[in-house]
């Protein structure tokens, strides 16, 4: 554990060598603080904060939102055909499949490969009434509340062996009930902060006067039956006091249509209902038989890829969900490369350099120098990092640099 005995030395003020300047100095150089942080990446995993995209699962019970679980996670969930078969909220991380990181690892041989992580948490159905307490499903949409996006599970197919809590198959009445019943749970949040704001606004201060004013927008709004994701302040502070309540309906939704086997692009009348839905609300669909997935997932490693194929799919569902997800929210990934690992790392489009470097350990945004940046492309082209920089494209970046997708970065950090 040597880097954490230099650390610490260097904490206390004592003078490290650095053999590149052959003296001795209580300040390492930036490039001990670079080799410090391959070495950190490696050593020290638990140092590190990264973004991990996190979605709530939900729908109806009976629609495959288990099904589907258990095909992304492969954990095994009980997922029989009867409602409330999900008693208790399921918590799932995956790898999310990325081919650029093969594409890295060809280039630039390291011990191991990490992907970004998607947490998906799956709760029990909702049904009509579930916020007066009807079924299980509002047992658990605490678990919801600091989530990033919802994917709204709809069945878009017949199947007259698996039963309809309604009876028959609407996927529009579907998502109009589990909205209905995610504003009903929002706004009774909402009053029930309301009344506790209202004892102490005096006390708070002009922002706590903004959050009452921000509650009572909100509860006129759930009240006209319109979800909060359609509220938006340009000011940055009130902005993010709405962020702060953590509102079912302010999250993002994408649309899951369950289909059957012989709608597997999506192209039938029922999915194509819930696309104009989707599409009136500014979000997207993506069509996934979860019968299917589940299949796929038992397989063994070297035979998925034959059974997409067999099918007509070109890739599994979980890089499908995740490419559109990554969409929705506005993400990106840019990586690390290096002898110990390649990594995938999560950051929001229009991030800066230093704060990319903060996903990876917020020293590393506080003390940010310059990064190193090439793209997966330019690896792919010319084979090794030295020949990117011997063409000119290994280009240095400072602390204005907003990162691009597929970025291959080295940071220079010095703290």
């Amino acid at each position: 554990m040597w880097l954490s005995i230099a650390a610490k030395r260097h904490k206390k003020g004592t003078k490290i060598r650095t053999s590149r300047h052959g003296r001795n100095s209580s300040r390492p150089h930036a490039s001990f603080a670079f080799f410090v942080f391959f070495v950190a990446i490696y050593e020290f995993r638990g140092w590190f904060v990264w973004w991990i995209m996190e979605a709530g699962i939900v729908g109806l019970p009976n629609v495959g939102k288990s099904t589907l679980f258990n095909a992304l996670t492969a954990v095994g969930i009980a997922s029989e055909n009867y409602p409330f078969c999900t008693v208790d909220a399921n918590v799932g991380a995956v790898a999310i499949p990325d081919p650029r990181l093969g594409a890295i690892n060809r280039y630039i041989e390291t011990q191991e490969v990490i992907p970004a992580i998607f947490q998906l948490v799956d709760i029990a159905g909702l049904v009509r009434g579930a916020s007066r307490g009807e079924g299980l499903g509002n047992k658990f949409l605490g678990n919801l509340r600091n989530v990033d996006a919802i994917l709204h599970i709809v069945r878009c197919y017949e199947d007259e062996n698996v039963m309809h809590v309604e009876g028959n198959i609407d996927p529009v009445r579907d998502i109009d009930t589990i909205e209905t019943e995610l504003m009903l749970a929002d706004l009774q949040s909402v009053e029930g902060m309301i009344e506790r704001a209202e004892k102490t606004v005096r006390a708070g201060g002009p922002e706590a006067k903004r959050r009452l004013e921000i509650l009572h927008e909100c509860q006129a709004r759930l009240s006209d039956a319109k979800p909060i994701r359609g509220l938006a302040y340009d000011d940055p502070t009130s902005a993010h006091l709405l962020r702060d309540l953590q509102l079912l309906t302010a999250k993002r939704v994408l649309y899951v249509a369950n289909v059957g086997e012989d709608d597997l692009a999506g192209t039938g009348p029922m999915v194509e209902k819930v696309r104009q839905r989707a599409a009136a609300e500014g979000s997207q669909v993506v069509p996934i038989s979860a019968r299917l997935e589940a299949e796929i997932a038992e397989l063994e490693e070297s035979d998925r890829a034959e059974m997409l194929h067999s099918v007509g799919l070109e890739e599994p569902a979980l890089a499908v969900l995740a490419r559109a997800a990554y969409g929705l929210l506005g993400l990106q990934s840019f990586f690390t490369a290096g002898p110990k690992q390649i990594r995938a790392w999560t950051i929001p489009v229009g991030a800066t350099a230093p704060q990319a470097a903060g996903v990876i350990h917020s020293d590393f945004e506080r003390g940010f120098i310059r990064v190193e940046v090439y793209s997966v492309d330019d690896l792919v082209q010319y084979g090794s990092e030295k020949a990117i920089r011997e063409a000119g494209k290994m280009r240095l970046e400072g602390k204005s640099y907003v990162m691009q997708d597929s970025d291959v970065c080295h940071f220079l950090f010095n703290v």
